[in-house]
């Protein structure tokens, strides 16, 4: 492989020591990197990401079951959507400075893949895959708790930032909310969106996502945040 960086930095940033570093190289080492240099398709992160989905699955439901006796199945499964889906383990893998660490092919560092949600949130997922192979479920349930099941409230917002809005907006009568698609970029397979949310021709918030809803979930977030700061929320 290329030189890697100082592995060290990221699992000082983690809370996790390796004992197996190349279990930590595979976890970041995306499908492009592996197709470049003509490796077998098991040496890049996917069935990692595979497992790490299953054991995030397992971990915040548990979590959400214990700490919330009060709520519902249906409620439950949306807090659960919340935490997990890709914006907020793209926001994770921010956190961490994960993109940096990864290994890219050339058309996907070329391309901004260090900072495409796609990308690094499927990173955390091998992540958490890999330190839970190299070191159990106490580990693994450690970072998820750490990093991933955190800041709910905020999380949950983002989750449902459409309805948020347009609550908002009903509450201090703003006027009519629309969603206009001010960029499409990429292929089919990976697109990008972005999106304004924009009120009486006003553009009040700017989001983007692999899919135009999630870009509106973000446009809409945007604008959340600044209404609140308007209204002293």
């Amino acid at each position: 492989m290329d030189i890697i960086k100082d592995l060290n930095q990221l699992e000082k940033s983690i809370g996790y020591i390796f004992q197996n570093k190349e279990m930590l190289v595979h976890a970041l080492t995306h499908s492009s990197y592996t197709n470049d240099r003509k490796m077998a398709k098991s040496m890049c992160n996917e069935r990692l990401e595979f497992l790490g989905d299953a054991i995030l699955e397992m971990i915040s439901s548990e979590y959400l079951y214990s700490c919330y006796p009060e709520k519902a199945e249906g409620d439950l499964t949306k807090m659960r959507a919340s935490l997990v889906s890709e914006k907020p383990l793209a926001a994770v893998a921010e956190d961490i400075d994960l993109g940096q660490y990864l290994f890219l092919g050339h058309g996907e560092e070329r391309t901004g893949g260090r900072t495409r949600d796609s990308v690094t949130s499927d990173a955390v997922e091998a992540l958490l895959g890999a330190i839970y192979l190299d070191g159990g479920m106490e580990p693994a349930k450690k970072f998820t708790l750490s990093f991933i099941l955190n800041d709910i409230e905020n999380k949950q917002l983002f989750y449902d930032s459409k309805t948020v809005l347009q609550e908002l907006i009903q509450k201090y009568h703003k006027g009519n909310l629309k969603y206009d698609i001010v960029k499409e970029e990429g292929p089919d397979h990976n697109k990008c969106f972005g999106v304004n949310a924009i009120i009486d021709d006003k553009v009040i918030g700017y989001g983007e996502g692999r899919t135009k809803k999630a870009a509106q979930q973000a446009a809409a977030y945007d604008a959340i945040k600044l209404l609140n700061n308007k209204t002293g929320r």
